[in-house]
């Protein structure tokens, strides 16, 4: 019998968030799913959804992401629905 997968930290979800974010380049948004999936096996990173907004709001927060709704920044208290992710200042 396999042990469930170890959920991973806010942090961990953070740092995840910001090298993906890096990664996919100036101008460009990653989507939250994405997170979840790189961290967690299918069917398990549904479960990560709720914890990789939050690591999404921290980090907005901190000015190190933009939280996009249909494709432009939306304040924290405006984050609901569809979002995508990309890093501060890459519009």
């Amino acid at each position: 019998m396999s042990a469930e997968p170890k959920r991973p930290s806010l942090e961990a979800l953070g740092e995840e968030i910001l090298r993906q974010t890096a990664a996919c380049g100036p101008g460009k948004s990653i989507c939250p799913s994405e997170v979840a999936r790189a961290l967690m096996p299918d069917p398990q990173w549904r479960s990560l959804m709720t914890p990789v907004r939050h690591a999404a709001l921290k980090l907005q927060k901190e000015g190190r992401i933009e939280i996009l709704r249909k494709g432009k920044p939306v304040p924290a208290e405006e984050v609901r629905g569809v979002i995508r992710l990309r890093a501060a200042g890459a519009a």
